[in-house]
């Protein structure tokens, strides 16, 4: 064009051209990498439909109430990736043991395999001293009931998503379980109250209050194993210190395992298992890990601002 051989418009018509030729091929590319991701996809869907289906109703019932729970040397790992090294502790029957320590250390893989979501690749696992794999799934995951950090709400009614399905579940058994979880204030300042829905996944709720009825959820269960998965880590300090008050109450009597970081919601907790890099480096009271010299807890205790001398 600056030598005078085509003219701006030519030069306009050649460019517009060149993309029109090269669209196809870049099609081509994306098609192929399209292609690639869907045939991973469909080949992982494919074992997942080879796997053999679980009977949930072989086995015994569980025996209520829990006495104990105990883990024999258990080890895991996620496809090779060791996760749990030999872990070994005892849960006594009512009482409210707190799993500590660094994230990626096996807190929550722990409870994973008491749900029987997956098999301990060596150890064993024994509720009542006898192993989970004597009981039936389905009553070994009624005895249990889980609040956890990845909470989900269904595209339903408050009521719907606490009672799930549950037959005989009185209105009194809701609002109880409402005011346990500092939850009745706010639903019933809904449109509809019990009955306002609350969108996909919960739209319609902060993160808190979607967190407080995960745990009215739980109370409605009346398990007799409670898993607490970061409870009140979407809660203000005033709600999450009225919960801890408030679980006295509709927990007695129940085995309580506290999933936490935030250790203020561990403070009256019987016994404490740190894990880190999974295994368990300390256990024992809160008070006495405080105690220790150097302790991994005592040192988590202070970064937190809960420690202080005396107490």
């Amino acid at each position: 064009m600056i030598a005078g051989h085509i003219n701006p418009g030519d030069l306009i018509v050649f460019i517009t051209l060149l993309n029109k030729v090269a669209e196809p091929f870049n099609g081509i590319t994306q098609t192929y990498s399209n292609f690639q991701r869907s045939l991973r996809s469909a080949n992982d869907l494919l074992l997942l439909i080879d796997e053999p289906e679980e009977n949930y109703e072989i086995g015994e019932s569980v025996s209520l109430p829990i006495n104990d729970i105990w883990f024999d040397n258990v080890s895991f790992g996620y496809r090779e990736i060791p996760v749990l090294n030999n872990v070994s502790f005892k849960i006594k029957g009512g009482s409210t043991v707190a799993l500590v320590g660094p994230s990626g250390g096996g807190k929550s893989t722990l409870v994973k395999l008491l749900y029987k979501f997956y098999e301990p690749t060596s150890g064993e696992i024994s509720i009542n001293n006898a192993l989970i794999n004597s009981y039936n799934i389905t009553s070994l995951r009624n005895a249990m009931s889980i609040v956890s950090q990845d909470i989900f709400i269904f595209d339903g009614t408050v009521r719907e998503n606490l009672v799930l399905g549950r037959e005989g579940v009185s209105d009194d058994d809701i609002i109880n379980a409402l005011k346990y979880s500092e939850s009745y204030d706010f639903v019933m300042k809904l449109p509809s109250g019990l009955e306002s829905h609350l969108g996909e996944r919960g739209v319609k709720l902060s993160q808190g209050q979607k967190q407080r009825l995960s745990i009215a959820r739980s109370i409605i269960k009346k398990a007799n194993i409670i898993i607490l998965d970061e409870p009140t880590s979407a809660l203000d300090v005033e709600t999450e210190y009225l919960f801890q008050q408030n679980i006295a109450a509709w927990a007695t009597g129940c085995t309580k395992l506290i999933i936490a970081h935030r250790l203020t919601t561990i403070r009256d907790a019987d016994y404490v298992l740190f894990l880190d890099d999974g295994t368990i480096v300390e256990q024992g009271s809160p008070y006495d890990l405080i105690k220790q010299e150097n302790g991994k807890f005592k040192e988590y205790w202070e970064k937190q601002f809960l420690f202080q001398e005396g107490n």
